[in-house]
């Protein structure tokens, strides 16, 4: 994929981004810069290699899937600006 001066022109527009005539050929070859090393990235032999979401091998705490009964009714509606047979009372906001 090229970009040329056209869809540079027309991204910064899409973005809202102000952008002189003479930036445009400049950028449109740093933007096809990065589509390459993009496309490098898909040659990359990642066979057996597993997916991971950062650098630092981490694991979260995770807590117990238990079901509990939650707190009361009247405890949970008591700083409610409005309540109504026991559930919250919200503005309509769809017709």
């Amino acid at each position: 994929m090229s970009i040329d001066k056209d869809t540079v022109l027309r991204i910064a527009r899409l973005s809202r981004i102000a952008m002189e005539e003479d930036a445009l050929e400049p950028m449109a070859q740093e933007l096809n810069g990065i589509l390459a090393w993009v496309e490098q990235l898909g040659e990359v032999d990642t066979e057996g290699v597993e997916p991971m979401t950062g650098a630092i091998a981490s694991t979260l705490p995770q807590r117990d899937d238990d079901a509990s009964a939650g707190a009361p009714t009247d405890d949970l509606l008591a700083n409610a600006p409005e309540a109504d047979d026991g559930f919250f009372v919200v503005p309509k906001v769809v017709e």
